[in-house]
């Protein structure tokens, strides 16, 4: 692929020798959870030598009900994150929705999400990049995955070049995603490529009042997406994933993802060593 590799902190960097690993819960349920999880992150981090951004959002606008929890709102969810990287040194990741919420949101942040239903505002994107921040954009389900170079472009345009883009499955039918590896490599032609484990299990709408999901492949889509080779991985995890506010069917629980971190670095590593050899014979 075209080296489109770049920094998100010191030391972190997407699009490297090795992947980056975006993990939190789904959304800031309150200051004590979000630190909890960061905590236990940092210590695997300095564990294994992988590099980790903690991500967690301030607000969820795409709830399946209207009384489903969305979180604290900006300026509460911002103070949490920012005490999250104060006292752990963690990178970290939230989305916006608004073209207003950009500059407040990169005040604190080190990297700003597009939501996947937002990709295609432009608005939205331009407003992202002019903050000079690093901008990873969730591809749409419904675009193929050659399209995300015009959504990269459009951030390019504002002369921010620290642009990724996350995979997160692509609707089929109704209520189910698929994730077709084929569009890891296309996509990486564009930019550094995430693969989203947790969200390309969801079952959309699949418990009427809420999202439905498979928990249960997370092992097996992250291995095969490892293989293909790309750049990170997006993993939601919780102290207790059943009783989570949002996502509560694809999330991880700590002691699964300490345990899939290593089968993923091991995969990597094959990949990175054949590509390597590869271009020296």
């Amino acid at each position: 692929m075209t080296d489109h590799r770049f920094e998100i902190a010191p030391g972190v960097v997407l699009g490297g020798d090795r992947p980056v690993y975006i993990a939190g819960p789904c959304v800031i349920e309150s200051d004590e959870l979000v630190l909890r999880v960061a905590e236990r992150l940092q210590a695997l981090s300095a564990r294994t030598g992988a590099p980790f951004v903690f991500k967690s959002s301030f607000d969820k606008a795409n709830r399946s009900s209207i009384d489903s929890f969305r979180g604290p709102g900006i300026d509460a969810g911002l103070r949490a994150l920012e005490r999250v990287k104060r006292e752990t040194g963690l990178p970290v990741l939230t989305d916006v929705h608004e073209p207003e919420q950009a500059v407040e949101a990169a005040a604190v942040v080190d990297v700003l999400q597009v939501p996947a239903f937002l990709c295609r505002q432009t608005d939205l994107l331009l407003a992202c990049g002019r903050t000079g921040r690093a901008v990873n954009v969730k591809k749409g389900q419904f675009l193929a995955p050659e399209d995300i170079e015009q959504v990269v472009a459009k951030v390019r345009s504002t002369g921010n070049d620290r642009v990724s883009i996350t995979e997160r499955g692509s609707s089929f039918g109704y209520r189910n995603l698929v994730v077709d590896m084929r569009g890891l490599p296309t996509m990486r032609r564009f930019a550094p490529v995430v693969f989203d484990v947790t969200h390309s299990l969801q079952l959309p709408g699949g418990l009427g009042h809420a999202t439905d999901g498979a928990r249960e492949f997370h092992p097996y889509l992250a291995r095969a997406a490892a293989a293909a080779g790309i750049d990170g991985f997006f993993i939601e995890v919780h102290p207790d994933p059943a009783h989570a506010l949002s996502d509560a069917t694809t999330q991880l629980d700590l002691a699964q993802l300490e345990a899939l971190v290593p089968q993923l670095e091991a995969v990597d590593r094959v990949v990175r060593d054949t590509w390597a050899a590869g271009a020296s014979s």
